[in-house]
């Protein structure tokens, strides 16, 4: 686990304040040293995001004999995007397949190859790579690459890497639907999963060998989330966290509907990143074109009634709620059956409100963390606070949507976090990715606080 860390840069970025609590701030009173308030204020500085991302780390990608080489390629450029330093290491077979200069080119460093180079190996190479690395993933892995290393077999630089490292690995295979299902090839899986290796299934679909069936290699986008969950901190092992995400719709006729402008951007890293951490995670998702981790359970739903239901269905399961979606504040009175037909004296559209069921969860929050969003255009902390004490949570991130940078459908986000014991830190533009992990960082100190030493 890796320890929450503060450098100057951040203490000089973020600027922390204290706020009243609200009792307090009514009678005039000053703030009362609770003991979750003290655990707070003990680790108040933000989590050193690298310190649990892929930035910096060293990714060791092993490339295998197969013909979905190719999508290795694509899996280096992803990783070296979130900021990792990438080495490849490839099999003899593999290099018929795709030329190490394309590697080369994209990860920046040379090629690990022969596991008898003078020139690799002038620095026992497969040594060095085993040592370096803060992960190892094998993409893809072939039927025989996994047969070799799961009987413990060391005869290419690939394998005796494998052999002699002592950080995680994960492999990705991909082979023919038949050679998969084999009993050979599970139980060579079954080995490797009882090393403590992570094992990223293929997908189903269109074979290069012309079948139809599992086998085929995963995304590289899936892949690169798996390899950043082993770098992670799992400091959420045992939550069960259930977040909402993106807009409602709310039909006019047919054809149209009201909404607003969420991407589901915010909600989706979240999701992603209590994931990381080791939470089990529920993604009730309203219309979205984000893309959730594979383990992550979704249920994507249109309509504010939808969303309301089954969150309050799966209320029950979660241990924190996170309640990042922009439900729909209004809907048209009367949905028209058919398309309303365009009139030149124009149309007039009656909204009724939606009620609003978060007070009723929050009657039965019991142990549970329930963490909402305020996305104002003006008076932010006070709407925020107002939001915080009328809905009992425990915390409110609100943002100022009328920032460049901040809001939505934007990649980035500008936030004041907000607990109920009135501590408050305001945080500089960072990637939706980096604040979901500030979050969530918020959540495991707000946990431990409960729990007590």
């Amino acid at each position: 686990m890796f320890a929450p860390v503060a450098t100057n840069a951040w203490r000089r970025a973020v600027r922390a304040t204290r706020v009243e609590p609200f009792a307090a701030a009514r009678r005039g009173g000053s703030i009362r040293p609770t003991p979750m308030r003290a655990a707070l204020l003990q680790c108040r500085s933000p989590r050193k995001m690298i310190a649990v991302r892929l930035k910096d780390r060293t990714i060791v990608v092993g490339v295998t004999a197969s013909i979905a080489a190719y999508k290795a390629a694509e899996l280096v450029r992803v990783l070296v995007a979130r900021g990792a330093k990438v080495k490849v290491m490839i099999t003899r077979g593999a290099a018929e397949f795709i030329a190490p200069l394309t590697f080369q080119t994209l990860s920046g460093s040379p090629v690990a190859s022969d596991l008898f180079s003078l020139t690799q190996e002038s620095e026992i190479g497969h040594i060095r790579l085993a040592d370096m690395a803060d992960a190892i993933v094998i993409a893809p892995a072939s039927a025989d690459f996994i047969a070799k290393v799961a009987l413990g077999l060391a005869d290419d630089l690939p394998s005796t890497v494998l052999l002699a490292t002592r950080c995680p690995v994960a492999f990705a295979p991909a082979m023919n639907v038949h050679m998969y299902q084999h009993p050979a090839t599970t139980e060579n899986l079954n080995r490797l999963r009882a090393r403590g290796c992570a094992i990223i299934e293929p997908e189903q679909g269109s074979l290069a060998c012309g079948y139809e069936g599992v086998g085929r290699l995963a995304e590289p986008a899936d892949i690169a989330d798996e390899v950043e969950r082993l770098v992670c901190a799992r400091d959420l092992a045992g939550e069960r966290i259930l977040i909402t995400a993106g807009p409602t719709q709310e039909p006019i006729d047919p054809v149209r509907f009201v909404s607003n402008r969420s991407s589901g951007k915010m909600g989706f890293a979240l999701a992603r990143a209590a994931w990381m951490r080791g939470a089990d995670v529920r993604l009730v998702a309203g219309p979205s074109a984000q893309r959730a981790a594979r383990s992550v359970e979704r249920f994507d739903v249109r309509q504010a009634s939808e969303m309301l239901d089954l969150t309050a269905r799966n209320f029950p399961w979660c241990t924190t709620l996170i309640m990042a979606a922009a439900v729909a504040d209004f809907r048209p009175t009367k949905p028209a059956a058919r398309k309303i037909k365009k009139r030149a004296d124009g149309l007039t559209l009656t909204l009724e409100p939606i009620a609003d069921e978060l007070p009723n969860l929050a009657q039965k929050k019991g142990a549970r963390l329930m963490v909402g969003f305020a996305a104002e255009t003006d008076s932010l902390r006070e709407n925020a606070l107002k939001k915080l004490r009328e809905k009992n949570l425990d915390l409110i991130v609100g943002n100022d949507v009328s920032q460049q940078g901040a809001g939505f459908g934007t990649d980035t986000n500008i936030v004041t976090i907000t607990d109920r014991e009135g501590l408050t830190e305001n945080y500089p533009m960072m990637s939706k990715d980096d604040v979901a992990h500030v979050i969530l960082d918020w959540v495991v100190r707000m946990r431990r606080a409960r729990e007590g030493p």
